[in-house]
């Protein structure tokens, strides 16, 4: 075993001091791993920090309350009467000025990216005083907020950042009214900060809706009053309601982007990874060819086909770990935290929300080029292995 192993060391480290040989090929194999690291990581960074976003804007201790059948605020619809009967229902958290119930109105309104210029349906949100207890984390960071029954909004930081014209002091013309933007916040990272809000009361005309509403958002007693909540809802007569903690209700949101994402993201990953692949058996078999003499001399004195077949399998996998460091840190330093907008399929309105280069990402990303480097080595190590003695000998 010791003999083994000490071959396996020296045949090893004489394939890894030659790299410098071959540095050409070598650098091209690690480049191109790289780059498939990169696009893997890049890709699917876009899927986690999407579900970030929309994980950070749920709580278990809230609830959010939609016509019957509904499978976004932009297909419910609340009549006046039925939003008071949903924020008298137990199990809503009460404080001094009322139950912690906002009915809120939901609409889209155009404005332009500052990227591309090009027009892009952002939400624009009516809400009533209690949704600054409902959402705890809203904070205005710079302005103020809008004063009930005036045409103010407030700009969420992730929409100010990506879209034009919604800077303090400027206006804009939406529906039947001109809207002043008073203020920008944030909302710990949430879907809020895609939004503009402005006070319920005031959007209803600006777009004839009368006294009806989309949502009802409720924080609750406790994550353990939801079931005592919904049940009274679901089975009260005046009322046709679905009842969905506000958690479940955004990862049900953001499953449509993350399958877009997947199917689209896999298949370009895996077409780089086969020619990534094929780059590394290139390499590997003509690091074999150029060394035939030299494993023909060491199998000549004495040398296992297993230690031969191990150094080429480390010459791979040390090129391809090199590649998967270099690609995993160049998507870290270019995308980790990189704000950009897209379309919620289940709105039909943008979310801005920044790539989230996770330690499980560029884990996978650094494994997954172990395992090109692995199959692109293999098979060259085999052919080192199998090489007729005496036939490599008379090259010599």
């Amino acid at each position: 075993m010791r003999n083994w192993l000490s071959q396996v060391l020296a045949v090893t480290g004489l394939n890894l001091r030659t790299i410098k040989d071959r540095k050409g090929a070598s650098a091209a194999t690690a480049f191109g791993v790289a780059g498939v690291v990169m696009v893997l990581v890049a890709v699917f960074s876009i899927s986690v920090g999407f579900r970030k976003t929309m994980a950070n804007s749920g709580s278990a201790d809230t609830a959010i309350v939609l016509r019957s059948g509904s499978t976004s605020e932009m297909m419910s619809g609340l009549l006046h009467d039925a939003t008071r009967v949903i924020a008298d229902a137990p199990g809503i958290r009460r404080t001094a000025s009322g139950p912690a119930a906002s009915s809120e109105l939901y609409v889209i309104v155009d404005v332009p990216k500052r990227s591309t210029g090009t027009v892009a349906n952002v939400p624009l949100r009516g809400v009533q005083p209690a949704a600054f207890e409902v959402r705890r984390g809203i904070k205005i960071i710079e302005g103020r907020s809008f004063l009930p029954g005036r045409n103010e909004i407030i700009v969420g930081e992730a929409a100010a950042q990506q879209f034009a014209g919604l800077s303090v002091g400027s206006t804009e013309h939406w529906g039947e009214n001109v809207w002043t933007v008073v203020g920008i916040f944030t909302a710990n990272g949430g879907i809020a900060e895609s939004e503009l809000w402005c006070d319920a009361g005031v959007l209803q005309p600006a777009y004839r809706r009368g006294d009806s509403f989309q949502a009802v958002y409720a924080k609750l007693e406790s994550p353990a009053a939801f079931p005592k909540f919904k049940d009274s809802l679901t089975t009260d007569p005046r009322l046709n309601v679905d009842v969905k903690r506000e958690d479940d209700y955004y990862a049900e949101q953001s499953r449509a982007l993350s399958a877009l994402v997947t199917s689209l993201g896999v298949p370009i990953s895996l077409l780089m990874a086969v020619g990534a692949v094929f780059g590394a058996l290139n390499t590997m078999y003509s690091a074999v060819a150029a060394r035939t003499r030299e494993i023909a001399t060491l199998r000549a004195m004495g040398f296992r086909r297993s230690p031969v077949v191990l150094s080429v399998l480390a010459e791979s996998l040390v090129l391809a770990l090199a590649g998967g460091i270099v690609g995993a840190l160049v998507a870290y330093l270019l995308f980790d935290g990189f704000r950009t907008s897209t379309l919620n399929w289940s709105s039909f309105s943008q979310v801005a929300f920044a790539f989230a280069v996770t330690r499980g990402l560029l884990v996978a990303g650094i494994v997954s080029a172990l395992a090109m480097g692995l199959i692109g080595g293999l098979f060259p190590a085999i052919r080192a292995a199998r090489l007729p003695v005496a036939t490599a000998l008379r090259e010599l």
